[in-house]
């Protein structure tokens, strides 16, 4: 029988099939992740990629070596690169001023013994960081009374020296104390047990329950008003922008790990005084803009920023 060359052979079947095997085991693969990934329960867990990134020498992988110039840019021609972007980040710092002097018996010339004067100065910078202090903050208001009405048996008026109020009854928070522990937990994403090592560092002990109720009553007592005003603020602007995202919370009450909850977002327009809110929500309901924004709502639990 005589063969067409356009017929295929035994080998080139074969070849098709392993091809297409390995192709459907490919769909198959995205088809399990896309599934687990849709489906599967999550929680916050390190990627193994992640154990491989440099995470103890880092400074040395990103220094420059030893003796190099400083970094040029390429325009048409290389040069040194200006130092006004640095003079202008160092504008905004404060400054303490170090001179150094000769002694007055030191002000001698070595050539002739003729007394010296002064030519010009060198400077130099260097960026100082003041690492954080924990001291006490001891209040003392004295209690005055009149020795006349004393000795005369009149009724003694007590008068008592105006003090603050502490701004966490029965504790030792301070204003400063309380914004700070706040401020590294969600500004710089500094769990309590690590605040908890730092403040042991710095000689005192602070435990996380402890920041834990000061931050739990500040936003009670000192945010949620601030919030109930940015609500009332956002509904008199012109304009307003809202959005919400998927989050999802392992253990909330009465929901599965795998439920979706959403973080609604209220921001003001352009050519106001910015106000942002942050609103937790379990759906995402078209009724919830309109109570979200609404100082008379009880049913959030909003945090804050205000830029």
């Amino acid at each position: 029988m005589e063969k067409h060359a356009d017929t295929p052979t035994i080998e080139s079947l074969q070849q098709q099939i392993i091809e297409r095997s390995a192709k459907l085991k490919w769909y198959e693969e995205q088809f399990r992740l896309a599934q687990k990934k849709r489906f599967g329960a999550s929680s916050e867990q390190t990627h193994p990629d992640q154990l491989e990134l440099p995470l103890f020498n880092e400074a040395e992988m990103n220094a420059a070596p030893a003796g190099k110039e400083p970094r040029s840019e390429q325009i048409t021609y290389e040069r040194r690169k200006s130092s006004g972007k640095r003079t202008e980040d160092l504008s905004k710092l404060p400054v303490e001023t170090i001179t150094y002097s000769l002694e007055e018996g030191e002000q001698v010339c070595a050539c002739c013994g003729g007394f010296l004067h002064e030519m010009s100065t060198e400077t130099r910078n260097e960026i100082a960081v003041v690492p954080p202090q924990v001291k006490v903050i001891r209040h003392v208001r004295k209690v005055y009374a009149c020795r006349h009405c004393e000795r005369e048996d009149i009724e003694t008026p007590i008068v008592t020296a105006a003090m603050p109020k502490p701004v966490y009854p029965g504790s030792l928070a301070s204003p400063s104390s309380m914004a700070y522990v706040m401020s590294r937990k969600y500004v710089d994403s500094l769990p309590l047990y690590r605040q908890e090592q730092h403040f042991a560092r710095l000689g005192y002990t602070l435990s996380r329950q402890t920041m834990a109720n000061w931050m739990i009553y500040g936003a009670q007592k000192w945010l949620m008003p601030l919030v109930s005003v940015m609500k009332a603020y956002l509904p008199r602007q012109d304009v307003l922008h809202a959005d919400e995202t998927t989050l999802q919370v392992l253990r909330e009450h009465g929901e599965s790990a795998q439920s979706s909850s959403y973080l609604w977002l209220y921001r003001t327009g352009r050519g106001v005084a910015p106000a942002v809110i942050y609103d937790y929500q379990k759906t995402r309901g078209g009724e919830l803009p309109q109570i979200g924004c609404r100082s008379d709502s009880n049913d959030t639990e909003s945090v804050w920023q205000y830029q």
